[in-house]
């Protein structure tokens, strides 16, 4: 009875009646294979322990699923909810009297009085990687290799040139600054137009059904889209606070001229909400809770059709034309295709299904950037080495040489409203022609006031390295043009120390005894500026200049600087030009017309 079935001998075995003999085999068969199948589990389950912890050794996607369909897709946190439905404000009062008694000390003068300046690191409250692709030098810090992307810091001693520290000199007592700064980190641009980090974001949710992630980049397997759309992040109004707790620190005793004088300061801003939010809690620091009637916030409208010095290149037709405002672009691609090019094929062995390019690998760098100054960490930031940090670091240098600062045609012109108006308050001197990115409207006693001991304007980077531009500091474009297939030794322009998140400029205005004039300096982010190649100033071992001198060397700036020509009149950029000065090539002016 035993054996296989002559009419299905292909689809089962018949035991039949087994003997002894036939059990023993069977009993034998059956713990083979089970230990075989164990055995084979417990294989795949070691593996795959040690891919998690070895990802770089596996290249293969054995035991990786395709992506969720999630991965990529934007995942965004609506806060304070519309209408909450346990909110009874008249429950909750801000003041309920009974205060306590209070009496305000003296005001607080770091800057004037201390034999030390404090020094601020940028990254608190944001947690560096802990490993890279591969190991970097212990003092890398990555923090400071994001080109305009990087929070704040203070400059090193000397490192511009100058050995001297923004604390006053030991015969000067500070009478004055001036502050201009940049907002704090924000979110990047819109995620629905396709490129940078959102078009990465989807690229990969628009593959996800197809795409395997192994090894480092299996992180995507859970990744969201996480960031919101330029406003601040929390990290950016941190920034911006603690930069006004710092700056009253270091200069509140100047609030006494406007208690002497009955008075209150203006600062100005403009209409864009990070640029709005970040001047007010810049405020919250430098003043402290409740706002109303320390101080007059003045928004400047950001839009086409208003002059804006804070914002020039809304006013500025040549700023729209790609080869002529904001043309670092093609520089700063012709080096992302230097530097990343052994980085894609390494990334892309651990991605199957989707064809990663440059522009996706650079986003990888400018996400790990974004998320981190948003969310305090970010995975990406694992992928790269120190070198190809600095290699990001640098692009953003060139993006922003020839596109607004000395490299650019237009980078001196769009500065130079700010200029006079910084001549203007220097001087307590109405501006009479407004023939720049000025506005006569608000150029009046009320919202431009004259004779303040103190100014705080909130701008955007870009503007910063216009208005350096514009000042001919020329010591910070001593390198010269920027080449873009390796990165020079000594870089004299380096966007993270001049414009990263939170970026700010003292012009420090100081009475000294050793000095017959009042004096002036240039401060950049803590590190002293040298004004030597200002007609006028000579060398000065703490940086200073006479205001007269440095007037004089501004207004000279000014009428050199033609506004009309550099923003509305149609000339051209021969193949192979550079400019070393932010001022386009001078060619017979034609008025305005179809731009070439």
């Amino acid at each position: 009875m035993g054996g296989i079935s002559r009419d299905c001998r292909d689809c089962r075995v018949d035991l039949g009646d087994p003997s002894p003999s036939s059990n023993a085999r069977r009993s034998l068969f059956l713990r083979v294979g089970a230990a075989f199948f164990a055995g084979f589990f417990v294989c795949l389950a070691v593996v795959a322990q040690y891919a998690s912890s070895n990802q770089s050794c596996l290249p293969l996607s054995l035991f990786t699923a395709l992506l969720p369909t999630h991965v990529g897709t934007p995942e965004w946190h609506q806060y304070p909810p519309a209408e909450p439905t346990n909110a009874f404000p008249s429950m909750f009062p801000s003041s309920v009297g009974y205060p306590g008694p209070t009496q305000a000390g003296a005001e607080p003068g770091v800057a004037a009085t201390a034999p030390a300046y404090p020094l601020h690191t940028g990254s608190v409250h944001l947690v560096s990687p802990t490993r890279f692709s591969q190991d970097n030098a212990k003092d890398f810090d990555i923090f400071r290799s994001w080109g305009s992307l990087s929070p704040w810091y203070s400059i090193q001693r000397g490192r511009f040139g100058v050995d001297s520290g923004p604390e006053a000199p030991d015969t000067c007592n500070i009478t004055g600054v001036h502050l201009l700064h940049r907002h704090g980190a924000r979110y990047p641009a819109d995620y629905s137009r396709g490129t940078g980090p959102g078009g990465f974001a989807l690229k990969l949710n628009m593959n996800a059904e197809n795409i395997t992630a192994t090894g480092p980049l299996s992180f995507l397997d859970e990744w969201t889209y996480k960031l919101g759309n330029e406003g601040l992040t929390p990290f950016g109004r941190s920034q911006l606070y603690d930069l006004g707790v710092s700056m009253r620190m270091r200069y509140g005793f100047l609030l006494k001229n406007f208690s002497e004088t009955n008075t209150i300061p203006v600062f100005r801003t403009e209409s864009q909400t990070r640029m709005l939010n970040s001047a007010q809690n810049f405020a919250l620091g430098f003043f402290g809770y409740p706002l109303e009637g320390q101080y007059q916030q003045q928004i400047m409208i950001e839009a086409k059709g208003f002059n804006n010095t804070l914002a020039p290149y809304r006013s500025c037709a040549n700023n729209d034309v790609p080869h002529r405002g904001y043309r670092g672009q093609l520089y700063a691609d012709a080096w992302k295709a230097v530097y990343l090019r052994d980085t894609v094929p390494r990334l892309q062995q651990y991605l199957e299904g989707v064809e990663l390019d440059i522009e996706d690998v650079y986003a990888m760098q400018e996400l790990c950037a974004f998320e981190t100054v948003a969310l305090g960490y970010s995975k990406f930031c694992e992928l790269f080495t120190e070198k190809e940090w600095e290699a990001f670091d640098y692009s953003y240098d060139l993006n922003l040489w020839y596109g607004v600062a000395w490299g650019s045609p237009v980078g001196r012109g769009e500065g130079i409203g700010y200029v006079q108006e910084l001549v203007s308050r220097l001087t307590q001197t109405p501006i009479k022609t407004h023939n720049s990115s000025t506005n006569a409207t608000l150029h009046n006693a009320v919202t431009f006031p004259l004779g303040h001991s103190l100014y705080v304007d909130a701008t955007h980077e870009v503007v910063v390295l216009n208005v350096l531009t514009a000042l001919n500091l020329s010591s910070f474009a001593a390198m010269g043009p920027l080449p873009t297939d390796h990165i020079p030794e000594q870089r004299t322009f380096r966007t993270a120390e001049l414009a990263p998140f939170a970026t700010n400029v003292q012009f420090q205005l100081l009475s000294c005894s050793t000095e017959q004039d009042p004096q002036i300096r240039v401060i950049v982010n803590d590190g002293v500026a040298p004004l030597t190649n200002l007609k006028g100033c000579r060398d000065h071992p703490d940086g200073m200049c006479s205001i007269h001198a440095f007037v004089d060397a501004q207004k000279e700036n000014i009428r050199s600087t033609d506004w009309d020509f550099v923003c509305n009149a149609d000339w051209t950029i021969p193949d192979g030009w550079e400019t070393v000065t932010g001022y386009p090539p001078l060619k017979i002016r034609r008025p305005a017309g179809v731009f070439r």
